[in-house]
């Protein structure tokens, strides 16, 4: 796992979907150009939502990490 230094934190934890995705798109856009979110759920959908929410949106999805049933998302703005 890579070291990243989050601008903005996002626990959507007990969260379903499309909870999460709907929590990030709104932080997102407060965010600045360049600024990095990590968000962190529980959900096992978040992966694929995750996926296709950066596809769409053209922010840049840096790293996805399972971990002890957390799912961790690093997300650049652009």
């Amino acid at each position: 796992m890579t070291e990243y230094q989050e601008d903005q934190y996002l626990d959507c934890k007990g969260l379903s979907c499309p909870l999460p995705i709907l929590k990030t798109k709104k932080i997102m856009d407060t965010m600045n150009t360049g600024e990095l979110l990590k968000m962190v759920s529980t959900d096992p959908g978040a992966i694929n939502d995750m996926q296709a929410f950066t596809r769409r949106t053209g922010h840049e999805l840096l790293e996805s990490i399972s971990e002890g049933g957390d799912y961790i998302f690093f997300v650049r703005k652009t």
